[in-house]
Parts: C-alpha cells; structure tokens; sequence
C-alpha cells in the first residue's frame, strides 16, 4: 500500500488562518490524500487547524511588524530561520515528497535547494511580485533594494520544478525572471462556490442608507484604499449623495489612518469599518450590496475582492488595469486609472441604473461559475503540485456545472 503524498508549505506574510488562497489549497490537499505538513507564523485564528486530521501545523512568533527596509530584513531573517529550523525537524523524520513556497518574500530558494537536491519536488506559487510591490509603496524605491528582488526572484524560479501563479501578467514576468514557459501555471484566485452560494442578504446591514458601496481585503499601502475614501468625499460632499454608505472590510497596516482621514473629512456617517470578520460574514455584506468597488493601481494583480464580488452578483467598478479588465469585462464600470472624480461620478450614474446593475451581476456571476471559481481552478492546482500522472492528479474530481 503505497504511502500519501507528503508536502510541507511555507507561507511568511500572514499566518495560515488569515489567508484565503492558502486555506483552499489545504482543502484540496487533504481532500485528494495528502499529508500536510504548515510552516505558518502563530495566531490565535489557527487553532482550527491544530488538531486537523492529516495536517501538522508548525508554529513561530509572529515577527514584529516592520516600519520599514531594516524592520523587513529583520522580519524575514526570522521567518527563515524559523522556516530552515522545521523543515529540517521534518526532513529527519521521514521524506518531503513536495514543498510548496508561498511567495513573495522570494527569500527560501537556500532552503528549496537542499531539499531538492535530496528528491523533493519544488513548486512556488508566486502570489505577488517583491519588486513591484515595492515600487507601489514607495515614490522613489532604492534602485539597489530593486535590483535585490529580482535578483531573489531569479534565484527562486531557478529551483522551482513548478510555477503557479494568479494571472498572465505574473507568468509572463515569472518566464523572464527564468521560468520555463510551460513550467508556470495560472491558478485564478477564486472563490469557492459551494460556501459563496450560501451567502443570504442582510438589510439591515444598510442602517440608514438606501444604497450600499463595498470594499474587501487587506489594508496595505500598495491597495490605496484611501482612494476609496476620496470616492466618498466626491459622491457626499461634491455631488451631494448622501444615500449611499461606504463600507471598507478588513485590516491592515492603514486602517488607523484610513479612520482619521474619514474623520478628517467628515464621512463618519457614510464611510464605517467593520474590521476583519468571518468569510460568511463577508459574502452576507457582499450579497446585501449594490456596488463592489476596487481602488487599486496595481497593473499586476488580480484583485480577489473582485472575483468574491462577481461571486455575489455584484457589479465592480474600478479603474481601468490589465488584469482587472480580463477578470471583470463586461461585469463592471472601468475608468481613467486614478481618476477620483471620474470614478465618483460613474459610481452615482451606475447606483441609479438598476438595469445596468443587475445586467453587469448576471455576468460576474457566470464568469465566476463558469470560469474562475475555485472549484474550476483545483485540478490545475493539483497537477503542479504534484506533477503528471500523480496520486493526486489521479483523484481529481470533474467540476460541477449548473443546471
């Protein structure tokens, strides 16, 4: 009887509890008969995990939060050790058939190296990209801290046997930096239908308000989620809609500063936060509202706010990017990139066109079902994981349809 396929994951920047496109890939895991092994940071939201059949999760202090190059450097020293520390423990134990790399930071190719020299496949799902994260944080990056991450991207992608990542714009960049063209892998983001389907609208979730705008996700500087705000400010105090409330879901680094500057304008009763809450409790804000909105400048990402928009039926409006475009065409409103009175001005003709409204839903929605839900996405996933011909190829379901 043969063994189940072991693989151990390393994922640095949030803990396992907090992160989507993670938790979904277990799920599929354990499903087809693997053995997980989770190198995560520790939080209090993994207990769930800790006592999981089939899974190990391996746990460190969570680093302090960085306030800048010197704090990052320190965060993901520790993480590596941390990393190099488990994965040997494991290695004595018994063979590592597959590791996994989250990425970025594109920090664990010393690690990957060793394991693969001693048998283990390597696949790196490469959600973002190091130096273009960067750049969107900063006015002026360092040119040599730039040239520091692709650097690290080349040395990562030189020991990957397996690429997957979210979008062509990443693949494209993950074959530059010296991936094999069809070594790399598009694994949309999506959601899972079978717990977005479940989703029931809660009017009350309005307060006062007729119409309801939302945003979802992790507060970080390269988001701009302050451009939201800005919206607002144009929607109540320019073109004087006070029916429509704004609300921003999640955390971040920025939330604090999000707060005052909706304070500092005065939007107190049309912008509110309510914070990092459970998956279900997301897609009941999402199914109760009329508008997804999305302020991103990112030319590189795939927003998964947007597919969990198109996953309730609702229209997105955000501004015109690549990415944004190919996932949403036909199911949202897209304007000049960076626009704020332009995207104000679209939102307020696009909340009193409840046709167009409904027309744009109906399409999300079928590009969801048929096309980038997560359901649609897992046997590319487990192929990459575990190569051609696998156990775990081998237990792929087909996708359910509607109808």
């Amino acid at each position: 009887m043969s063994k189940p396929l072991h693989v151990a994951v390393i994922v640095e920047n949030i803990p396992l509890c907090v992160d989507p496109r993670l938790r979904k890939q277990v799920d599929d895991l354990l499903a087809a008969g693997a053995r997980l092994s989770v190198i995560s940071m520790r939080d209090e939201g993994n207990a769930r995990y800790r006592d999981q059949p089939g899974l190990t999760l391996y746990e460190y202090p969570a680093p302090a939060q960085p306030t800048g190059a010197v704090g990052y450097v320190g965060e993901y020293l520790v993480s590596f050790f941390w990393a190099g520390w488990f994965l040997a423990r494991l290695r004595l134990r018994g063979r590592i058939d597959v590791l996994q790399l989250c990425q970025p930071p594109d920090i664990y190719f010393p690690l990957a190296w060793v394991l693969r020299w001693a048998g283990t496949r390597i696949v790196v799902d490469q959600r973002d990209l190091m130096p273009e994260i960067l750049s969107q944080r900063y006015a002026e990056p360092p040119r040599l801290m730039l040239k520091a991450l692709h650097w690290l991207e080349r040395r990562t992608q030189r020991v990957a046997h397996q690429s997957i990542t979210v979008n062509s714009y990443l693949k494209d960049r993950l074959v530059a930096a010296g991936a094999e063209p069809d070594k790399v892998a598009v694994v949309y983001n999506g959601p899972v239908l079978a717990r977005s389907a479940l989703a029931v609208a809660e009017p009350s979730l309005r307060g006062e308000h007729r119409y309801m705008v939302c945003w979802a996700g992790k507060m970080g500087r390269q988001d701009r989620v302050e451009l939201v705000i800005r919206v607002a400010e144009q929607l109540v105090h320019k073109l004087g809609r006070e029916d429509c409330a704004f609300v921003l879901l999640g955390d971040g680094e920025c939330l604090e500063e999000l707060q005052q500057l909706t304070t500092e304008l005065g939007l107190e009763r049309w912008v509110s936060f309510p914070g990092w809450i459970p998956e279900r409790d997301l897609f009941s804000y999402l199914a109760t509202a009329d508008v997804g909105i999305d302020t991103s400048l990112q030319v590189e990402v795939s927003p998964v706010k947007v597919m969990e928009y198109m996953a309730q039926g609702l229209p997105v409006i955000c501004f015109d990017l690549q990415e944004s475009r190919l996932l949403a065409d036909g199911a949202g409103v897209f304007t000049t990139v960076g626009d704020v009175p332009e995207i104000a001005t679209k939102l307020a003709e696009l909340l009193d066109d409840p046709a167009t409204r409904k027309q744009l839903g109906d399409t999300g929605r079928r590009l969801i079902t048929e096309e980038l839900a997560w359901e649609r996405q897992t046997p590319v996933y487990l192929k990459a994981v575990g190569g051609e011909g696998s156990a775990l190829t081998r237990t792929v379901p087909e996708p359910a349809t509607e109808g």
